[in-house]
């Protein structure tokens, strides 16, 4: 199942939406689902921290889930 997540600006960086959508606590523990290769954006394996994301961008976190990042 796809969980929607709004966010309040243009655009948003891979860990801060982690943050921000509370799926992590700390921006510290994105290195370990990056080394992982857990995350992946609009289908492709996301390897950068700082990963520009955009309303419409799915991101796909193995095991923990799905999300689809919706604009105001």
């Amino acid at each position: 199942m796809m969980e929607t997540v709004t966010i309040t600006t243009a655009m948003i960086q891979l860990d801060q939406f982690l943050k921000w959508a509370s799926i992590l606590q700390s921006g510290g523990e994105i290195r370990f689902l990056l080394d992982e290769k857990k995350i992946f954006v609009n289908g492709n394996l996301c390897t950068a921290k700082r990963k520009k994301l955009y309303p419409g961008d799915k991101i796909e976190i193995k095991g923990i889930g799905t999300y689809l990042i919706k604009g105001e």
